[in-house]
């Protein structure tokens, strides 16, 4: 399971997750919906506290993946699939143009 925090304007909005069946989950925060209940990160999806679910990487999260030559470049520099979405997501979106940012959570050890 990959996972990644999601900041909307410096404030915590919630989490996206590759989940080990290959779905994908974003779950806005608790205290972000409190706080910020109109201050969506995109239109498709309107802050609530019901999960998003899908088997593909939400349009808006794939929008932010780079293209064409610069897609290129990140795959071959952190050697990761094209195809790889979430992986590529973790690695190039922490300082995304726009107000959206993300963060990897570590992975725990698996023992």
């Amino acid at each position: 399971m990959r996972r990644a925090v999601v900041y909307y304007k410096d404030h915590l909005a919630g989490t996206i997750t590759e989940t080990n069946d290959g779905e994908y989950v974003f779950q806005y925060d608790g205290q972000y919906v409190k706080d910020y209940p109109t201050a969506f990160i995109t239109f498709t999806m309107p802050v609530t506290d019901t999960p998003y679910v899908d088997k593909r990487l939400f349009p808006f999260f794939e929008g932010l993946i780079p293209e064409g030559w610069l897609l290129e470049i990140a795959s071959e520099n952190w050697k990761i699939n094209r195809n790889d979405r979430m992986g590529l997501l973790l690695a190039c979106c922490h300082n995304c143009i726009g107000a959206v940012s993300l963060k990897p959570v570590p992975q725990e050890d698996e023992k």
